[in-house]
């Protein structure tokens, strides 16, 4: 009878081990999707999220171990474990307010807010998450009976929270994000520990916890009564969803539809009805064939491939302007294709939406194309295999002879080292490139043309165009051409490219400047 009671005891510890490896894992993928929408999900906020975390759990097993010295019982487990159950619930509702404040930052470009704002969410994670770091030792003080099975027990513990760290990792990447929202993640992590929690401690004092149950019942009603709302609220948001990749808003100002996605700073596309002109960068990629020696007509441009679709707006010019010529759209989130859909009009029966990575759609394709557009470069989020030499390699493989190749990239004002080293790495593989600044917008195109071009051939090819729309982009195109930065940039390359470094510190300049 002890012997079943023995096993029993420890199959609700070993449980506890997995079910806190999975919780801890799974809270910190779930933090990053809380924090995406208003600091974005660059490689900085993950470093500084993971290396808190770790630094919690670090604590948590040192404290776990004295802890499990001085109260070596289960029950005392237990209600470490449902405190940190009930604190995990408690995450997305006082986060709110502090969210709110990081927003008021990025707006108005306040470093200090904005950094201040990000702590404060990150330091909610402490007590949760310390309190998950002491269970792994603590199981290990309860299980170990003899000094030469210890090796086992410790391998034993660690593997299952190991195992269970794995699962947290998926299980709301997913599924539950995806389905069901980072706040009801939140929730159903927190239900979960101080179901979980309540039960063992059931089982454990053969009485009913009155206090954990009613940290559960807490949480339970939060779930339920608490108004959902929009996660980041705005007077014109009318759709917004979280995706495996990103956090998804469409806004509608007067007949005007907006595409923003994460932190929502940058606009990825535009619909406005029948009226094609943006001013914004979109328009710009009309030109890029145009550099080609004149006579160039706009019917030579028969194919486009678009690496960074979003909802359609280069497509949809590159129709109009050009006819119904086959398109390839790639757009690695297949929800913004989605959104795109239905919110876009992105309906022209030329385009070809695929939902995949830009750099490995062209590396498995054998088609060429007279444009190659990248509009996926959104600071700090430009993804660095779609700015080396390898890739524009790649890309120039599947130009035709008379291809032109046209990128987005973010600036200030004053700070074009980006630009450059984008411009610098293009001429290790184009022979001439180009630099168009878009005005009132802190964007540049570079473009880049198979052939030896000159700069002169845009303002020639663009007074034998005639349709109204294409012509006044060209013209707007050619007012705003620019010498390349004076200063070579760093060349960069799949083995060294240090892309989110150089935009962390161009908006940190920026951000500082506007202190």
């Amino acid at each position: 009878m002890r012997e079943k009671r023995a096993d029993s005891e420890r199959g609700w510890l070993l449980a506890m081990v997995l079910a806190a490896g999975m919780t801890t894992m799974a809270v910190e993928m779930a933090a990053s999707r809380l924090l995406q929408p208003h600091f974005g999900d660059s490689l900085l906020v993950w470093a500084n999220l993971i290396g808190l975390i770790l630094i919690y759990l670090a604590v948590g097993a040192r404290l776990g171990g004295r802890w499990a010295d001085r109260h070596p019982d289960e029950a005392t487990l237990y209600r470490i474990t449902t405190w940190a159950g009930f604190l995990i619930g408690l995450v997305p509702f006082i986060a709110r307010p502090i969210l709110r404040l990081a927003d008021f930052g990025l707006r108005d470009f306040t470093a200090s807010i904005l950094i201040g704002s990000f702590l404060g969410v990150v330091l909610l994670f402490a007590s949760p998450m310390i309190l998950l770091g002491c269970v792994p030792p603590f199981a290990l003080r309860l299980t170990v009976r003899e000094v030469g099975s210890s090796g086992v027990t410790a391998g034993r513990i660690y593997a299952l929270s190991t195992g269970g760290s794995i699962l947290g990792t998926f299980l709301p990447s997913l599924f539950l994000i995806p389905w069901i929202g980072t706040r009801r993640t939140f929730l159903l992590l927190s239900i979960f520990m101080l179901g979980l929690s309540v039960l063992a401690l059931w089982h454990t004092s053969r009485r009913p916890p009155l206090r954990s149950l009613g940290l559960l019942v807490l949480i339970l009603l939060l779930a339920f009564l608490w108004p959902r709302g929009a996660i980041r609220a705005a007077p014109e948001l009318v759709y917004e969803e979280e995706s495996a990749y990103n956090y998804i808003q469409v806004l509608r100002e007067g007949d005007e539809r907006q595409l923003k996605l994460n932190e929502g700073e940058g606009i990825q596309s535009v619909y406005r009805g029948d009226q094609l002109r943006t001013e914004g960068a979109w328009d710009y990629f009309l030109a890029a064939p145009f550099f080609n020696p004149p006579p160039f007509a706009a019917e030579e441009v028969r194919s486009l491939c678009l690496i960074g679709l979003a909802g359609g707006t280069v497509a949809r010019q590159y129709t109009a302007a050009f006819g119904p010529i086959p398109i390839d759209g790639v757009e690695l989130d297949p929800a913004v294709i989605n959104v795109g859909w239905e919110w876009f009009a992105m309906t022209e029966p030329n385009l070809r939406a695929v939902a995949q990575d830009g750099r490995y759609f062209l590396a498995h394709t054998n088609q060429c194309y007279d444009i190659v557009a990248v509009d996926a470069y959104r600071a700090p989020y430009i993804p660095f295999h779609l700015t080396t030499r390898e890739f524009f390699a790649l890309v120039r493989d599947h130009l035709t002879e008379r291809g032109a190749m046209a990128i987005n990239v973010g600036r200030t004002d004053v700070d074009y080292r980006l630009v450059a080293a984008l411009a610098t790495t293009m001429q290790q593989v184009f022979p001439s490139v180009y630099l168009i600044n878009v005005p009132q917008t802190f964007n540049s195109l570079l473009i880049a043309t198979v052939q030896p071009t000159k700069m002169a051939n845009l303002r020639a090819n663009l007074q034998a165009v005639e349709a109204p729309f294409l012509r006044g982009a060209l013209e707007r195109a050619a007012a705003n051409l620019h010498p390349l930065p004076s200063e070579g940039g760093l060349i960069l390359a799949d083995d060294r490219a240090p892309i989110e470094q150089m935009t962390h510190s161009l908006l940190l300049r920026y951000w500082l400047k506007g202190d």
